[in-house]
């Protein structure tokens, strides 16, 4: 074949190739806008930061086919409310941490954060690895909603107090803002509890409409200003070992994407799942140097106080499994999981960590 002819050929070769690709990729690659809606303010950036990271990854691996758009809380829906507006479609999806729904049904915040439940490590096993997500998506759908691990802050601390916590009796009638079905624990002790927004916290504890407040950990909290309002700080928040933060999407528009974009969605909260707790692990222990150095002081939440709030913890999930099924279902398959997960942690893991933390303490 002559040169001229084998070019003519060719051309029309790959003409024939791009009229058939070029279609084919549009396709796969259509334009899409959604909104997200967060339960929390942007001056909060770490966990803030955790949609804005799902939405940059998004983008990228799409070539700004695919944008979503972030709205701090209160821009779009309040804070509290983020599930509502992307299970009814006022929004594509929210970026929001499940316990805040417990006045729905408390099986909401097993898949976030109980007490005495999962730490961050563990509670991704379980959810990645040990069926949990296909449990909680399950539930989930009630809602018209799938949910994906989007952020974990690790175990969190106890809270900021006025006054020192040293018994049981130092709970009673004590106006505590926190989240979730930890309040229902607590207030079996005594706490009166109380579900506020992360930005509405401060002005309360200021007022004194609330006697203390938990947030996050030392980094947030330091933004939040509790410092100036509280001095106690206590650990362990014994309610919140390990909690996700998802992202939720609404089905529907969920199961209209193409099924690329469905696999990008999905690994972009991945990366902002592991994004968000490394960031914490980082930023956490300067914030805390510079909140002690401040006049913070630090207080462990003594054994008593623990061993009243875990025997209160399983009489409130003895009571709450003989009359909601969806919430027995999911307790007995985390708790199955936490004992094998202990079982395997005080090997190596706790053995490990104590050595260092004694080994640190002796210079």
């Amino acid at each position: 074949m002559k040169r001229r002819d084998f070019l003519k050929v060719s051309a029309a070769g790959a003409a024939a190739t791009a009229a058939v690709a070029s279609p084919a990729i549009a396709q796969s690659m259509p334009e899409v806008k959604w909104r997200l809606t967060s339960s929390f303010p942007k001056s909060l950036d770490t966990i803030y930061g955790g949609a804005e990271q799902v939405a940059k990854y998004v983008s990228e691996m799409t070539d700004g086919k695919f944008q979503i758009q972030v709205f701090a809380a209160g821009e779009v829906a309040p804070g509290l409310q983020a599930l509502d507006a992307t299970s009814n479609g006022t929004v594509e999806m929210c970026h929001t941490v499940s316990y805040y729904y417990v006045g729905k049904d408390p099986t909401f915040a097993i898949y976030s954060a109980v007490p005495f439940g999962l730490n961050a490590r563990q509670q991704n096993s379980w959810l990645f690895q040990g069926g949990g997500n296909e449990l909680a998506n399950e539930f989930f759908k009630k809602s018209n909603v799938i949910g994906f691990p989007c952020g974990n802050t690790g175990t969190q601390m106890g809270g900021w107090f006025r006054k020192e916590i040293k018994t049981v009796a130092d709970l009673s009638g004590l106006k505590f803002r926190i989240g979730g079905i930890a309040g229902q624990v607590l207030q079996k002790v005594g706490v009166v509890p109380q579900q506020l927004a992360g930005g509405d916290i401060y002005p309360a504890l200021e007022k004194g409409t609330i006697d203390a407040a938990e947030w996050v950990g030392p980094y947030d909290d330091e933004k939040l200003g509790f410092a100036k309002v509280a001095k106690y700080y206590y650990y362990p928040g014994f309610w919140e070992g390990g909690p996700t933060v998802h992202a939720m999407v609404n089905l529907d528009k969920w199961n209209a994407l193409p099924k690329n974009y469905q696999a990008i969605l999905a690994n972009a909260t991945v990366n902002a799942n592991t994004w968000m707790a490394a960031r914490y692990d980082m930023l956490n222990p300067t914030a805390l140097k510079r909140l002690v150095a401040g006049g913070t002081q630090l207080r462990p939440f003594t054994n008593e106080v623990l061993e009243a709030c875990l025997k209160a913890t399983n009489e409130l999930w003895a009571e709450i499994s003989a009359k909601n099924p969806d919430f027995k279902k999911s307790i007995d398959a985390m708790q199955a999981y936490r004992s094998d997960e202990y079982l395997w942690w005080q090997v190596a893991e706790y053995t490990y960590d104590s050595f260092m933390i004694r080994s640190r303490t002796r210079g």
